[in-house]
């Protein structure tokens, strides 16, 4: 009768892992990319897990280079936040803004940023959201830190994010918690 609900995965069955940029995807794109706009895309979604959308919204005005931080004043959610910038984002940055003291940061549309990371053979911009989460809690970012980061409500948006890393992380405490005895 209808056929479709064979397709809806039940509640709690497990989901298939989501594409997560690396380390090497950012390496990568960093060799590829030539212009201090591209420059600016990779750092700041690597650094700052940006979703695509509040990357094109950023306005030079949401970014305090001497503080390292930037401003997401229209984001999913509808909350602002702050956001820390790397010291590579924020010479990305800065190379990027070059004077100018207003106007967009990137001047760029959102499928301007799709095809970027399409020409440089690296994943979506949501994956590179992944991906900075997973290096935040793999560095030893807090869950509240990456959560306030990211603009998440709750918990399990972390652990959404971060599943194939649970069990990485769960070794690496038991290990810690071994040698400091």
């Amino acid at each position: 009768m209808f056929p479709w609900w064979k397709e809806v995965p039940l509640v709690g069955e497990e989901q298939r892992p989501q594409p997560t940029a690396t380390e090497a995807d950012y390496r990568t794109a960093r060799r590829k990319v030539s212009t201090n706009r591209d420059r600016a895309v990779i750092e700041l979604l690597w650094s700052c897990g940006l979703r695509r959308g509040e990357l094109v919204r950023l306005d030079v005005e949401d970014v305090n280079l001497s503080d390292g931080l930037l401003v997401v004043r229209q984001s999913k959610t509808g909350r602002p936040r702050v956001v820390p910038l790397s010291p590579w984002a924020r010479r990305a940055v800065r190379r990027q803004i070059a004077g100018r003291e207003s106007g967009s940061l990137l001047e760029m549309t959102s499928n301007a940023i799709r095809l970027l990371l399409q020409r440089v053979g690296v994943p979506s911009a949501h994956a590179w959201r992944r991906g900075w989460a997973v290096e935040a809690l793999r560095n030893g970012v807090s869950e509240a830190s990456v959560r306030s980061a990211a603009g998440w409500s709750s918990g399990a948006m972390v652990a959404r994010y971060t599943r194939a890393l649970s069990g990485e992380l769960a070794v690496s405490e038991f290990h810690q918690v071994w040698e400091n005895r």
